[in-house]
C-alpha cells in the first residue's frame, strides 16, 4: 500500500542535483569562515532577503534563539502573536536562554492587529521590563500556513519602529508566503531587522537554516551560534545542499499550493469535516473533526489506511504538501479519508 505522508514538508528528501553538489563542493573550516561554498551560500542568502550578511545555523529553532539572544539583553520583553513558532514550539529557549519575557498577543490568521501592538508596549517605568523586540511569523503555521503581506507588517513597524523596538521575522517558510503573494520576498523582509527562514522543509535541502541581517548583527549573530554550539566545519557540505535549494526549489513551491488547494476543497466537501478554505494560503491544511471522535481517533484510523498526518489540538488535524506529494497522491489521500469519514 502507497503511503501518502502529509505530517510535514520537513519529509522532503535532497534531491539528485543537490547529493551531486555536496560530492563537489569545495570545503573549508566555517568557524574560521574559510568554507567557500558556506560562504556563497550566505551571500546569496543575504542577497535574495535584501540584507547586508548572513548565517547560517543548525535549525529554524536555532535560527530564532540565535536572534533573539542577538537583538536583547536578559529580562527585556518581546511580543509575540499567541500561537507563534517561537512562543509555543521552540521549548522556552527564549525564556530558558535568553532570560526574556514573553508578551503574546492574540492575532487574526497570524496577523497582530497595531493598536494591540501599542497597547502591548511597556511604557518607560523602573517597575517593568524593556519591551525591545517584535516577532512575526510568515508564513504562520498555527493559523494554517497563512501569510501576512507587506502592507500589514508595515503598520506594524509604523508603530514600534520609532520607539527602538526591534523586528525579527520568523520566515521559515517566507518563500511560500513570496508565492503566494505573487511578490518579491525583499517586500515581505524589508521592515525587520533579521529575518530567518528553512533550507529544510519546501526547498527540499536536508539540514539547515539560515539568519540573515546587517553586517553588525551577523557578526554579534555569529558568537551567539557558537556559544549555543552551532559552529560547524566543513558545513559546505550541507551549504551545497542550499544553494541548489534557493537556485532551483522556490519556484515550485506554486506546485505545493495547488495541492494543498485541492485537497482542501475535498476536504471541506465531506460531511462531518470543517475547515476554513480562507485560511489555505500556501501549503498547510488544517481542519476540525470533532464530529469524528477527535484527531487522534481520526489520525489513528487515517494512518491504518496508509496516509499520515499530525494532529494540531485534540480536535484540528494539519496536512502539509510538499515535493514528495503528487498531485496524483492528493486524490490517493482523498479516497482514504472519505472510507474513514464514512
Amino acid at each position: 500500500m502507497k503511503v501518502v505522508d502529509l505530517r510535514s514538508d520537513t519529509f522532503t528528501l535532497p534531491t539528485e542535483e543537490m547529493m551531486k553538489a555536496v560530492q563537489e563542493a569545495a570545503l573549508g573550516d566555517d568557524v574560521f569562515g574559510e568554507d567557500p561554498t558556506m560562504n556563497k551560500l550566505q551571500d546569496m542568502a543575504a542577497e535574495r532577503i535584501g540584507k547586508e550578511k548572513a548565517l547560517f545555523v543548525t535549525s529554524g529553532t536555532q535560527a530564532n534563539v540565535v536572534s533573539l539572544l542577538t537583538h536583547t539583553q536578559h529580562s527585556d520583553e518581546v511580543i509575540l502573536e499567541a500561537e507563534s513558532h517561537t512562543y509555543m514550539y521552540e521549548v522556552g529557549a527564549m525564556a530558558a536562554l535568553g532570560g526574556l519575557m514573553a508578551h503574546p498577543i492574540p492575532g487574526v490568521k497570524g496577523v497582530l492587529d497595531p493598536e494591540d501592538v501599542e497597547k502591548a508596549i511597556r511604557p518607560d517605568d523602573i517597575h517593568f521590563s524593556r519591551t525591545t523586540l517584535l516577532c512575526l511569523e510568515n508564513t504562520h503555521n498555527n493559523a494554517g500556513g497563512t501569510v501576512i503581506a507587506p502592507e500589514q507588517i508595515k503598520a506594524v513597524a509604523d508603530v514600534v519602529k520609532p520607539r527602538g523596538i526591534k523586528m525579527h521575522l520568523d520566515g521559515a517558510r517566507v518563500f511560500n508566503a513570496a508565492i503566494a503573494l505573487d511578490c518579491d520576498v525583499k517586500r515581505i523582509t524589508r521592515e525587520f531587522d533579521s529575518v530567518m527562514f528553512c533550507f529544510s522543509k519546501g526547498l527540499s535541502a536536508p539540514v539547515g537554516s539560515i539568519v540573515c541581517g546587517s553586517e553588525e548583527f551577523i557578526e554579534k549573530a555569529r558568537r551567539v551560534r557558537k556559544m549555543l554550539g552551532g559552529g560547524m566545519r566543513q558545513a559546505g557540505i550541507l551549504a551545497a545542499c542550499g544553494i541548489v535549494a534557493l537556485e532551483k526549489m522556490v519556484d515550485r513551491l506554486k506546485d505545493d499550493h495547488k495541492n494543498a488547494r485541492k485537497l482542501a476543497e475535498g476536504l471541506a466537501g465531506m460531511d462531518k469535516i470543517s475547515m476554513d478554505l480562507d485560511t489555505v494560503q500556501t501549503n498547510i491544511v488544517i481542519f476540525d473533526v470533532s464530529r469524528l471522535g477527535g484527531s487522534f481517533t481520526f489520525i489513528e484510523a487515517l494512518e491504518k489506511k496508509g496516509v499520515k498526518c499530525l494532529s494540531r489540538d485534540e480536535n484540528r488535524v494539519r496536512m502539509v504538501t510538499h515535493r514528495m506529494i503528487s498531485e496524483e497522491d492528493i486524490d490517493i489521500a482523498l479516497e482514504r479519508i472519505e472510507e474513514v469519514v464514512t
